[in-house]
């Protein structure tokens, strides 16, 4: 059986090029502004406030595992943060720790941090399906994971690369099917847990090429039409056949890097009748025909397995 939350952590290519041990003590705040960067922390001592930009603000305690696939504005803080609401300074430490708020106290909390990259093409594609927000409590197999993330990326072995891409698979992985689907924000997991609509979801991965219509995939699904609609509208956050798409597309991506694909081959391996339609649907998502996507990002691509 296809597994689509496998397909779509598979197609990312995660890795993990930077994690760390960080500790705060007394009161302390770190902000942070990325570009949408993937962040994961798991608290291993303690409890510390998670703000993101445009949520309430999250309580971690010992134990919690968190993952935003696409991080921007955020701010991680003590229980009391500093009344200025600024950042406060923070030092490194000889034993390779980051320090935020007193230096010379003994911490209050314990954290392991750090950032992936995905390598994918169609990684923002990829990262839409995914929850905006990913908590997770009481699962100590991923704090035992972000430790292995971090030892490897310390140690510097032969092979480190290798090694921190399949850990960073597992622990995608891990961190997405830990998640309760019913708390999740819209996306493949929450689509994935409600029983009905993972029969449908399944279904556009197992046969990509099939001329799926939304009336045929509630029919899988055992809904009505409309019914079905709303439902994967509502907890996937797109529309089946947006979703569709978007799939057919990530996968074309793939296709479209491995030597010797023609634009023919792969147009009838993601459900389109002709070479012409595939090339004006794929120009219109991605901004560019699929020949030259295929000439543009072959050249600089990984092997695509």
């Amino acid at each position: 059986m296809v597994d689509p939350l496998a397909e779509v952590v598979t197609l990312l290519r995660p890795s993990a090029p930077f994690a760390k041990v960080a500790t705060a003590a007394g009161q302390w705040m770190a902000r942070r502004a990325e570009a949408g960067r993937p962040f994961f922390c798991a608290i291993v001592d303690g409890t510390a406030w998670l703000t993101l930009q445009g949520q309430e603000p999250l309580l971690l305690e010992q134990g919690d595992f968190v993952l935003v696939p696409a991080a921007f504005d955020f701010t991680v803080s003590s229980l009391e943060p500093p009344a200025a609401g600024e950042e406060t300074a923070y030092v490194f430490r000889a034993d390779g720790e980051i320090r935020h708020g007193d230096p010379d106290a003994s911490p209050d909390v314990r954290m392991l941090v750090g950032y992936c990259l995905f390598a994918s093409p169609d990684a923002g594609l990829l990262v839409s399906l995914l929850p905006q927000l990913v908590h997770v409590r009481g699962e100590p197999t991923l704090s035992t994971l972000v430790s292995l993330v971090h030892a490897e990326f310390r140690a510097r072995r032969p092979a480190r690369e290798v090694v921190l891409a399949r850990l960073m698979d597992v622990l995608l992985i891990e961190a997405l099917r830990s998640a309760p689907g019913h708390a999740a924000s819209p996306g493949l997991v929450r689509g994935l847990a409600d029983h009905r609509l993972a029969v449908a979801i399944r279904r556009m991965h197992e046969q990509p090429h099939a001329p799926w219509t939304v009336a045929e995939l509630a029919r899988e699904a055992a809904m009505s039409r409309s019914a079905f609609f709303a439902r994967f509208s509502r907890l996937v956050g797109v529309t089946p056949m947006d979703y569709l798409l978007g799939w057919r597309i990530a996968l074309a991506k793939r296709l479209l890097l491995r030597d010797g694909a023609t634009v023919a081959d792969v147009a009838a391996r993601v459900g389109y009748g002709s070479a012409s339609a595939f090339s004006v649907a794929f120009t219109r998502h991605v901004g560019l025909p699929p020949g030259h996507f295929g000439r543009r990002d072959r050249a600089n691509a990984p092997t695509v397995p």
